[in-house]
Formats: structure tokens, C-alpha cells, sequence
């Protein structure tokens, strides 16, 4: 969107003589991975949710929610891995640690007293959370709060004018 799309449309207005360039659009591989309620990263939130959850269970479910998904699929040979068929190839996962590297140990409480530190190093260390993460919750997880960033770099591109050379 902000690379091809926008520049090849600017192009267009100004009547420059230019080649369209072919590009694929991969939304349907971020919808894979970002999209509520079915996406990896939802599934992998909720499965951090619960206390028996395995990286096992948590395969399963990737399976069983988006084995229709073109983008999708099982290993043949790994009872635990998937695949995701991204625009540049097929990338395949491994499932173990998956639960434990998303949840987030850091307490929202502890982390605003480490921000609030009069020592710079310190409160460098914990920058100060977001509004949504800041709401008393059971579970923050990694993903969500990289979607968030993601989301506000996104907010930060949509706002500005890109320039190409």
C-alpha cells in the first residue's frame, strides 16, 4: 500500500511517463496473521490465556481454525509446525516456546514505577506504556503490543508524504 500502490497513483495524477510496476498484494497474509477473532496471532493470545495451553494444543488450533486458509498449511512431517506462504516464499514455524516468548512477565504496575525512575538509564529500559496497555487486564502478550507498534508506525506513514528518487 504505502510503497507501490500510493507512489504508482501519485504517477498517475501527475501524468508522468512511467511502467506500472506488477506487485502482489499480500493482505491476505497479514489477515492470517493479525486478523481477530482467527488469526495466528489471536489464536496464540488465547492460547496464552489459558493455563493448560501447550505449544501441542495451540498447533492444533492453528489447525483446526485455518487449515481452509490458502495461505496456510501443515508440514507433513511435524505434528507442531505450520507454514505460511508469505509473498516471498513458504516460512515455516516451530511451535515450541511459542506461548512462553508472548507472554509478557512485565507488570504494568512495575514497569510505570521503572519508567518513573529519576535514573535515565533505567527509565530508557521501560517506556511508558500505551493507554490500552495501561487498563488493568489479566494477560498482555508480546504480539499485541507489537501490533500496536505496528499500528502506530502505520499511523505515522498514512500521515506523511512519502518522496521516491
Amino acid at each position: 500500500q504505502h510503497v507501490f500502490k500510493m507512489e504508482q497513483e501519485e504517477y498517475t495524477k501527475e501524468e508522468i511517463d512511467w511502467s506500472y510496476i506488477e506487485f502482489v498484494d499480500n493482505q491476505d497474509v497479514l489477515d492470517l496473521i493479525e486478523k481477530k477473532p482467527g488469526g495466528v496471532i489471536a489464536l496464540l493470545d488465547e492460547a496464552c490465556m489459558f493455563p493448560r495451553s501447550t505449544h501441542e494444543t495451540f498447533a492444533e488450533k492453528l489447525y483446526q481454525t485455518l487449515k481452509d486458509n490458502k495461505r496456510f498449511s501443515k508440514p507433513k512431517l511435524s505434528r507442531t509446525d505450520f507454514t505460511i506462504n508469505h509473498y516471498a516464499g513458504d516460512v515455516t514455524y516451530q511451535t515450541d516456546l511459542f506461548l512462553d516468548k508472548n507472554k509478557d512477565y512485565v507488570v504494568p504496575e512495575h514497569a510505570a514505577l521503572l519508567c518513573a525512575s529519576k535514573c535515565s538509564f533505567v527509565s530508557g529500559l521501560f517506556p511508558p506504556l500505551h493507554e490500552e496497555s495501561t487498563k488493568s487486564t489479566k494477560f498482555s502478550s508480546i504480539a499485541t503490543q507489537f501490533k500496536q507498534q505496528l499500528q502506530s508506525l502505520l499511523e505515522t506513514l498514512s500521515a506523511t508524504e512519502p518522496h521516491y528518487i
